[in-house]
Order: structure tokens, then sequence, then C-alpha cells
């Protein structure tokens, strides 16, 4: 669905040094809007254009021959999506599903403005290549992560982040989740979540998990 644009280039900060002809033809570019769970592409589709997050989250998963899925990482706001760059650079397919994990507002850059503005923008170009270096890292440290870290310490860590800041938490959260996020089966999570919960850190509830000892989580995030 698209929606009327109200200069949203101007609050856009990556974007804040593109001039003359380049900031023109972004900002005639109209935002438009996705509910969540939508799914913005899949394997083995083609990529559209390169898109900008104004505002909301999409989650990236990569799902293997045995259907298991793993979470990449999340695109929002001022950050880019290196499926969509590797697409746009190396005119290639998506290999993994990207799906709006809120309600999402976003800008697609058609591809002939994308390639013209990487030859002629210094700003664009920084741009692009920045988050793609840093989306790279990441990529580099879920596979460091994956191949070197317990899963306990693991689903520690995912516990947390999904909690936020607060001491004290309530999750809506399925094990299945869990297993995506940090790369594992579904069964081996219920099972870590059982010794958690018999160590006093979380207490389960369907579809729920409280979490109780936050402190005791964050130690155990800790041990590689």
């Amino acid at each position: 669905m698209d929606r009327p644009t109200h200069h949203w280039i101007d609050a856009y900060a990556p974007l804040a040094d593109l001039d003359g002809a380049t900031r023109d033809a972004f900002r005639a570019l109209r935002p438009r809007a996705a509910p969540a769970g939508a799914v913005l592409f899949a394997p083995g589709s083609a990529c559209q254009g390169f898109v900008l997050v104004l505002s909301g989250r999409v989650r990236v998963d990569m799902t293997g021959r045995g259907g298991r899925t793993l979470l990449l990482y999340r695109v929002g706001p001022s950050e880019t999506c290196v499926q969509t760059t590797l697409c746009m650079l190396g005119e290639s397919f998506y290999t993994a599903e990207g799906v709006a994990e809120t309600p999402i507002d976003f800008v697609v850059v058609p591809p002939p403005l994308f390639e013209r503005a990487m030859a002629d923008s210094d700003a664009f170009r920084r741009f692009v290549f920045a988050r793609f270096a840093a989306r790279l890292g990441e990529m580099m440290r879920l596979l460091e992560t994956i191949a070197f870290v317990r899963v306990d310490a693991r689903l520690a860590a995912a516990l947390c982040a999904r909690a936020g800041e607060g001491a004290a938490a309530s999750l809506a959260v399925t094990h299945q989740q869990l297993a995506e996020d940090v790369g594992t089966a579904r069964e081996v999570v219920s099972r870590q979540l059982e010794g958690f919960r018999r160590d006093g850190l979380v207490a389960l509830r369907r579809g729920r998990i409280d979490i109780l000892d936050r402190p005791g989580l964050e130690s155990l995030a800790g041990v590689t």
C-alpha cells in the first residue's frame, strides 16, 4: 500500500549528505507500508529494488534442507539487508526469506536509480558499503557463535535480547521461535528451558516464558 510522502528523506539520517539530482530522485520515491507477517522476499525470488526501512523491523531467516530455520539478522531503520545488497550488486536471487516482524514503512529504490546513485553519489556509495560491511561482520559473529558458543549460553542471550532492558519480563515466544534465534532444534531448546526452569531462571507457561533471574541468565550468556 502506498502512503503520501512527507519528505521522508529529510528525516532519514544516513542519506543526509545526498545532494543534487540524486537527492531529488530519492525525494520523489513514495513510502510504502506492509503489515506484520508480510513476506517481502523468499528464496529464489528476484530483487525488485533496494529497500530502505523507515520504521518497524524485518526478520531475515534461512531454512536448511531439513526444514530447520536460522535467524540471520534483523533490519530496522537506517540498516540494510545484506541479501538485498548482494542481489542488487551481483544481479542474483535471494537465498533467504525476509518477513516483516512488525508493521513497517519502507521505500524501494528501483534498480536503475540504485545503479545511478552508486555510480554518481559518493554519499550513497559510502552508505551502501558501510552498511554492507557491518552486516558481514554480524554474519561472521553469527557463524562464530553457532560454531563455538554452547547452546545454553546462546539461549540465555536470546532470552535477554528479547526481554530488552527490564530485569524481569514475560515473553510471548514459542520454543520454535527461540530455536530459530539460536540456530538449533526445537527439542533442544525445550530441554534447555526445562533446565533453566529447574535452576529458577525462568518460569514456563503455554506460549510464554517468564524471566525470573535476569542476572543469572546474563551470567550464563557470558559462558562459552
